[in-house]
């Protein structure tokens, strides 16, 4: 076939529509003509790696960092990837789990979009970071390697964690709010068997603060009372403030036995530490109970001992008088 005749071969083009290797109309060419214009140039990909605030690494897939970028050391918190030693990108897990997690995945799909990690830094500091990755092998030799890069998410993760806490938080007290019912009916209706106790507690004459002496008085009598069942309860128990001045404590895994023993705890605390005075009541939850019904039941108990509890209590009866 005449050579003459046959079309001229096509180049690759890049994203702006020029042929790999060829260079503007008019432009001298030279030696370093797609110099920072083209990623098949060995400079420009330094460059890229370089100045990307988003971590680069390379590794073996033992664990052993071969290689990052700026960005990824400052991640981790390091100035080379010699301070990680020889347990690499193993070191560098909070969860080792995950990082188990993440290799077999590696290895059955070939790669990885997102994969999101918790980074420990030397100082003990937490990172939380998407992982992109992929696995490649050196076909001469088969060795395996792992190409990715890391997303810092810190801040977003802090700022979720920020609103979530603000959704579930009263503002005024700091003590859970009803989300947290929603939660506990939620894992209730998936065991039927699941244990816990509640005690009900109502600020006695809490009007009267109000009244006599205005509401930012009756606002720091909420924020004490809230700080009161906190300092006697274990740091896992929920205080939640139910609205106005009914607080609910709810104590996990407890029967009846546990939960009247915490119950005469704060009764036995009243008169000594507690801000004002206050009535409360308990219930403990018989299996497959609602927590509407557990939460009735300890509302009914203390509206029961609350006249009790008034003639007895010396603060009830000035309160009463004023």
């Amino acid at each position: 076939m005449d050579n003459a005749s046959s079309p001229p071969a096509q180049r690759p083009k890049t994203a702006a529509g020029t042929a790999v290797g060829s260079v503007a109309a008019g432009e001298p060419v030279f030696a370093g003509a797609t110099r920072f214009r083209s990623l098949s140039d060995p400079e420009s990909l330094r460059e890229f790696a370089r100045n990307l605030r988003e971590g680069i690494y390379i590794s073996s897939h033992d664990g052993r960092m071969l290689d990052a970028n700026p960005a990824f050391l400052e991640m981790c918190g390091i100035s080379s990837i010699a301070e990680l030693g020889e347990f690499g990108a193993k070191s560098l897990f909070a969860d080792p789990a995950r990082r188990t997690e993440q290799l077999a995945l590696l290895d059955s799909r070939g790669s990885i979009r997102e994969f999101e990690i918790t980074l420990i830094r030397p100082d003990g500091g937490l990172r939380t970071a998407l992982d992109t990755c992929y696995l490649i092998r050196d076909p001469d030799t088969g060795e395996a390697f792992i190409h990715g890069i890391l997303i810092d998410i810190t801040a977003r993760k802090q700022l979720e964690a920020a609103l979530l806490e603000m959704s579930t938080r009263d503002a005024l007290t700091g003590a859970l709010n009803r989300h947290y019912l929603v939660e506990l009916e939620q894992r209730l209706a998936a065991n039927e068997e699941m244990r816990f106790g509640c005690i009900f507690v109502d600020i006695d004459h809490f009007k009267v603060y109000n009244d006599r002496f205005g509401h930012a008085e009756g606002d720091d009598v909420l924020k004490r009372m809230a700080r009161f069942l906190m300092r006697y309860v274990r740091s896992e128990e929920a205080v939640l403030r139910i609205g106005g001045d009914e607080f609910a404590v709810i104590l996990h895994d407890a029967d009846e036995a546990e939960t009247e023993r915490v119950a005469d705890r704060f009764r036995a605390e009243a008169l000594k530490h507690a801000p004002v005075p206050f009535s409360l009541g308990w219930a403990a939850r018989a299996p497959g109970e609602s927590l509407q019904r557990v939460l009735d039941r300890a509302d009914l108990g203390l509206m029961e001992v609350r006249v009790v509890k008034r003639q007895t209590d010396p603060r009830q009866q000035r309160a009463q008088k004023q």
